[in-house]
């Protein structure tokens, strides 16, 4: 049984783990070294996490161990749409995929998003992610996409 919560604040160191998860690898191809989140257009994502409006975590509990987190923040990412939304990354731990963690925790997220009194959330996913067909289903649309990319948003009504 896994249990959605806030993140706790010495969980957020964390979130670089699971930035690494939610790093898209197609099948067949090796993953890439673990540096790559110190890249910039990545590590904002974690960097000072918890310090700035709209900072916000869930994480999901299962067993004792955290086995996934969903995180949105302010930022100008490649997910940006604009400065009302922040955007949204998702990860599960490989051994939980496929339970429905991730579609739980979005959930969630989309909830406390709401009360906080946020218009919408954005994310980019690549177009042959599992996870794109799920944000499509929990009622994520497109705004705009590139050869690989796809850049969804939700907004609250």
């Amino acid at each position: 049984m896994c249990v959605i919560r806030k993140i706790e604040p010495d969980e957020i160191p964390l979130l670089w783990d699971f930035l690494y998860d939610a790093i898209y690898v197609p099948e067949g191809m090796p993953a890439p070294e673990r540096s790559i989140v110190e890249l910039p257009e990545l590590k904002i994502y974690v960097e000072g996490f918890g310090e700035k409006y709209g900072d916000t975590g869930l994480v999901a509990e299962c067993d004792g161990h955290v086995a996934g987190a969903v995180w949105a923040r302010i930022m100008d990412d490649f997910g940006h749409v604009d400065d009302s939304m922040p955007s949204l990354a998702l990860a599960v731990r490989k051994e939980y995929r496929r339970r429905g963690i991730g579609g739980r925790l979005l959930v969630f997220m989309l909830s406390l998003l709401r009360e906080e009194g946020f218009v919408g959330v954005s994310l980019s996913v690549q177009k042959d992610n599992f996870a794109a067909g799920m944000y499509l289903r929990y009622g994520f649309s497109i705004v705009r996409e590139c050869a690989d990319e796809y850049v969804m948003a939700y907004r609250f009504r």
